[in-house]
């Protein structure tokens, strides 16, 4: 099935991630141009869920596939809870329980200045560089709880079982009570690298190209 293809990247990354560039040259080989917007909008400082989440449902235009990865997979996610738009999802590690498993590497004492301060020093991998995340986008993301995602739409999960960034069981979790979500753990980790075959053909067979 066509239709639009949006790929959306993960947490200080960028269009130009392995993953997003991968997908992008296995699509186009079937006649799809995935577009692959740019989540930080030039303003990473101030990125909250929210922001993301209005930013691609802004450039729906008519039914559409979302494959996110990370916390692009829970944008995509929640994009597809709002617009009847969203036809079907691949979501490849997707953040659920991101703040649960997030919060606790950064401790207690980083916690209290990044609200003390306002502000969290954060290493960008599509910058290559430490930028600082406003603390509006912890207050942000504490508004959407993952049991709250209930829309029912063909969803395909696909998740490393040796991610240490996003555990498998959280995927796990959301899929037992969603029986319209396919997972398949692969041998991989939260960066995938060794699986852009594997996900490729499953992103095709999920979506009959």
């Amino acid at each position: 099935m066509m239709g639009d293809y949006i790929y959306l990247h993960g947490f200080a990354s960028s269009p130009q991630s392995y993953k997003g560039q991968c997908l992008h040259s296995h699509l186009e080989t079937v006649g799809i141009d995935l577009r692959l917007p740019d989540l930080n909008q030039g303003d990473f400082n101030h990125l909250t869920l929210t922001r993301q989440i209005n930013q691609i449902t802004q450039q729906l235009q008519g039914p559409t596939t979302l494959i996110g990865s990370s916390l692009g997979g829970l944008v995509a996610a929640w994009v597809a809870e709002q617009s009847a738009a969203i036809e079907r999802l691949v979501l490849l590690a997707p953040a659920f329980d991101f703040l649960q498993q997030w919060l606790p590497r950064l401790g207690q004492t980083q916690l209290q200045q990044w609200q003390s301060t306002g502000w969290l020093s954060v290493y960008h991998y599509g910058l290559k560089a430490q930028q600082r995340l406003h603390y509006d986008f912890l207050t942000d993301a504490q508004r959407y709880a993952d049991h709250q995602l209930q829309r029912s739409l063909p969803t395909l999960i696909l998740h490393g079982t040796q991610d240490d960034v996003i555990a498998l069981d959280a995927s796990q979790r959301y899929a037992q009570t969603r029986p319209w979500v396919t997972l398949h753990p692969l041998d991989t980790d939260h960066g995938m690298a060794n699986a852009m075959g594997e996900i490729a053909d499953a992103v095709a067979d999920f979506c009959h190209l």
